[in-house]
């Protein structure tokens, strides 16, 4: 007897891949063949998603083959949008990152796009390669400094600048109805050790005059694999601390906003006595600074460093900073003697670098870590190296001062780290309208808050509350994570700022979604 199977050629031409669900319950058949991807992980400037974690219940809010969704959506996407389909590909070093990258490859291929696969890489390594490589978009997979069991994509296709809102609500519809196509066309090429490129890029240069000791920290992310080597080769001596590459993220989760990982980077440098700390987030876009002293600078006050420092070579230069910043960059008076004027603007490192590049700013700073410097510093997106090389610049500019010094220079104010209390994805920028609402409200009926007038709401971007005496508190909902954000600074006194965050405090506790603080002051 004969077995005879159909010829593989008879078989119709795939013309179509499965439409998404929102919601699949995992080990289960139609986890396996039907993509999963839940519409709320499409955020303002990127995405991310739970992928799932063993030792949480959590259910996951994206599988597999809802990764090879989004690679054909994303395609489809550019092609839309009259973009060259060729694209940038590379992963963060997570347990399952290289799985969601390849799954996207996969994606994208179908799409009909020519893949560039640099494999392990830091997200402005990514972007970098845009350039290097003369490729117009980028899919960088990686959950930055979230908690394991996320997942995320940073986006773009217009270098230097990354998807924004209009751009990802366009992908998500695409992605959510189905309503991507296959083609053909899609090709593969991986590039090895790219990583060398990009280091050098950044090393071709002289070399620092002064001698600097840096504690440079990773918390086991992404950046521990490249970011040591560069600083030893601009002249540093370099105490390393936590970069061995470890997803687990044993110690802290790399996030040099978090006050966990800027005391250990507090505590190093005083045992080593280095010169300055400098951590880096978990896919490297990030830089946090801890001074000689051990004192934890906020990234907005060294955004006011740097931005001294550049006004002084550039002068009457443009700064961006997002709202959630100081108020210094409008009323110091050292940057006001140099002309340097700042606009402040939606936080989210999409919004930031492309309003650095619609106002040819000289830099734009973030607080929460995230520094864009154009040229002639460096290519208008975020890169958490270039950052670190700015502080050791101005170090090198200032060599009869320690970054102390130059911290103490700036006019004293007190802030708060970023907090975050929970609120659910679905709920939370309802809840930011209303509190708009509130202040308006407040704002119109004359009503003080602690005996002081309110002066200015700045809206785009939540509210920012600004009273008469300088001090200001700002409410908006997270991007990226299912939180809200609250930042509250005075000119004035610890106690100024503890009143303001006890005004924003108050108006959240009357919503019944919004939870506890990941930390507060």
């Amino acid at each position: 007897m004969t077995n005879s199977f159909p010829n593989p050629t008879s078989f119709p031409k795939p013309t179509s891949f499965p439409k998404p669900l929102g919601s699949i319950k995992p080990n289960s058949l139609n986890f396996e063949q039907t993509p999963l991807v839940k519409a709320t992980g499409f955020r303002e400037y990127d995405a991310r998603w739970w992928f799932g974690h063993p030792a949480s219940d959590k259910l996951p809010e994206l599988n597999l083959m809802g990764v090879q969704a989004l690679g054909i959506g994303l395609a489809t996407l550019l092609e839309q949008m009259g973009v060259k389909k060729e694209i940038v590909v590379g992963h963060d070093f997570r347990g399952y990152s290289s799985s969601i990258k390849y799954a996207l490859i996969a994606g994208l291929m179908a799409g009909g796009c020519r893949v560039h696969d640099i494999g392990l890489a830091l997200s402005p390594m990514a972007y970098f390669a845009q350039f290097a490589l003369d490729v117009p978009a980028v899919a960088m997979v990686t959950a930055s400094h979230n908690d394991n069991g996320w997942t995320g994509v940073k986006m773009g296709c217009n270098r230097p600048v990354t998807f924004g809102p209009d751009e990802m609500g366009r992908l998500r519809d695409i992605v959510i109805g189905g309503t991507y196509k296959l083609s053909d066309g899609g090709s593969y090429v991986f590039h090895e050790n790219f990583a060398d490129k990009y280091i050098e890029d950044l090393t071709n240069r002289p070399k620092l005059k002064r001698k600097i000791k840096v504690v440079a920290a990773c918390g086991n992310g992404t950046a521990g694999a490249f970011a040591p080597r560069i600083l030893e080769a601009l002249g540093c001596e370099v105490i390393p601390l936590d970069v061995e590459l470890d997803y687990n993220f044993p110690r802290y989760n790399p996030n040099p906003e978090d006050m966990e990982m800027l005391h250990a980077m507090a505590h190093a440098l005083k045992e080593h006595g280095a010169d300055v700390a400098l951590g880096f987030d978990g896919d490297g876009d990030r830089c946090g600074v801890v001074d000689n002293e051990g004192n934890e600078i906020f990234a907005d006050k060294i955004g006011v460093m740097l931005a001294r420092d550049l006004a002084g070579i550039y002068p009457n230069a443009q700064f961006v900073v997002d709202v959630k910043s100081t108020g210094l960059f409008n009323t110091d008076p050292e940057l006001i003697r140099l002309g340097a004027k700042t606009d402040y603007w939606k936080t989210g490192h999409s919004y930031i670098k492309r309003r650095v590049a619609d106002l040819n700013a000289l830099a734009g700073f973030e607080k929460s870590g995230h520094f864009f410097f154009n040229a002639p510093v460096g290519r208008g997106y975020d890169d958490g190296v270039v950052t670190a090389i700015a502080v050791l610049d101005m170090l090198d500019r200032n060599p009869d001062k320690s970054m102390a010094d130059l911290y103490r220079a700036i006019p004293k104010t007190w802030g708060s780290p970023t907090m975050s209390p929970h609120c659910p994805d679905e709920t939370k920028y309802g809840i930011v309208e209303e509190v708009v609402k509130i202040f308006e409200a407040k704002k119109a009926s004359g009503e003080k808050l602690h005996g002081k007038d309110i002066i200015d709401l700045i809206t785009v971007n939540g509210v920012r509350v600004v009273t008469e005496d300088g001090s200001w508190g700002l409410i908006r909902a997270s991007s990226n994570k299912p939180e809200l954000v609250v930042v509250v600074e005075s000119p004035v006194s610890e106690a100024r700022m503890r009143e303001m965050f006890a005004t924003m405090d108050g108006v959240l506790r009357t919503f019944k979604d919004v939870g506890e603080y990941n930390q507060t002051i």
